[in-house]
């Protein structure tokens, strides 16, 4: 049993570090306050390498181990949470596309995406079920050499600022989520119009819902087999829900120095806040839970990395650390007295911030379900 990270992981994660504190970190409440996309800074996310962690090098990523990626995710949301959202996806999509993609779309799509010039978004989610993944549908329809799109996707992570989606659609009506196709989609298809929302928070990834009405897609364009995708995308969860068990924990861990540093500096009654134990005492608590949890995502790499069962622990990361993450950051909230509910410190936009992954990708109680199953036994849940 090993707890050490390689020579190269530790550089790699002081680089980023210092990249975060430099790069991102000035400029995240702007990003906040304007609600747009920062192209500027996401090119020099490009040039770290941050949208190619999980793409092949033969389509110009760096095709790293998954717990070097869940270093970079941890790190660049030390700086700025909402764009590692691009991490997210790309990492997503370079799962994906270089595991089941054609050769055509991964020299057409990979390689830009990697270099920041391409942005993919995930579109799986529909209006009438978050959750129920496998209740797609929108429909895609074989007209010859090309299928025919039409259908609502929700809550789509950069997609006023994307050029293409990852869509999944129903091509066997009565197969369940054995019926469930891909396909790469240009934003750009005749036939597709789309809607930005007003989050609370997560302001500059710009989400919003995307009406697909006839949009022809060449058959080229889906990405494994038909009636193929359900399996693969939910086996990519199990990778993506230890990445955002990290971004969260990264957001919350720069808060709770930046708290402990305010403590210090902060006197009341003639002595530093910190002094009291009413303010250090719950510092020190979730220093603890947080990095308990830290090392259980970075474990549940570890099982990936190696091929073995995680779903489980996927679940863990998803389902219970962003909880763990909103508690810590309230509580920090809380210290900063009512500084904290202003926008003169961090804080208060990264629990609008965080908060949007107790939804993402599997709320809780998804996620307890997927547990559960893992201890009882599907027949028994």
């Amino acid at each position: 049993m090993d707890f050490s990270f390689t020579e190269e992981q530790t550089l790699i994660a002081s680089s980023l570090r210092e990249f975060a504190s430099a790069e991102l970190l000035p400029h995240y409440a702007r990003h906040d306050r304007t609600g747009t996309f920062p192209r500027d800074v996401w090119q020099k996310m490009a040039g770290m390498g941050l949208f190619g962690l999980r793409v092949p090098e033969a389509y110009g990523g760096q095709e790293f181990d998954c717990i070097t990626a869940g270093l970079a995710i941890e790190e660049a949301a030390r700086g700025d949470f909402n764009l590692c959202y691009g991490i997210l996806n790309s990492s997503f999509a370079g799962d994906l596309l270089g595991r089941h993609a054609s050769e055509a779309i991964r020299n057409d799509w990979l390689r830009p995406m990697a270099a920041g010039e391409r942005i993919l978004s995930v579109c799986l989610t529909e209006p009438q079920g978050g959750s129920d993944a496998a209740n797609i549908r929108t429909r895609a329809e074989r007209r010859g050499d090309h299928y025919v799109l039409n259908g609502e996707k929700s809550s789509i992570t950069l997609l006023m600022a994307g050029d293409a989606g990852i869509v999944f659609a129903r091509t066997d009506p009565g197969a369940g989520a054995k019926g469930v196709s891909a396909f790469l989609v240009p934003f750009d298809s005749p036939g597709i119009a789309r809607q930005p929302y007003q989050d609370m928070g997560a302001k500059c990834i710009v989400r919003g819902s995307m009406f697909l009405n006839d949009v022809v897609v060449p058959a080229e364009n889906m990405i494994g087999p038909e009636n193929g995708a359900f399996g693969p995308v939910m086996q990519t969860f199990e990778y993506t829900r230890a990445l955002i068990g990290l971004m969260c924990i990264g957001a919350t861990m720069q808060t709770l120095e930046e708290t402990i540093a305010y403590a210090r500096d902060r006197t009341a009654f003639g002595q530093p806040i910190s002094k009291n134990q009413g303010v250090s005492f719950p510092v020190a608590e979730w220093w603890g839970r947080l990095t308990m949890a830290r090392w259980h995502c970075y474990r549940t790499l570890w099982l990936r990395h190696q091929n073995l069962p995680h779903n489980a622990e996927a679940a863990v990361c998803k389902g219970m650390i962003p909880e763990i993450c909103m508690g810590a950051l309230q509580d920090c909230l809380i210290l900063h007295g009512h500084y904290g509910y202003t926008q003169d410190f961090p804080v208060e936009q990264r629990l609008r911030d965080v908060a949007g992954q107790l939804i993402a990708d599997g709320t809780p109680q998804i996620c307890k379900i997927v547990i559960a199953r893992q201890l009882f036994g599907r027949e028994s849940t």
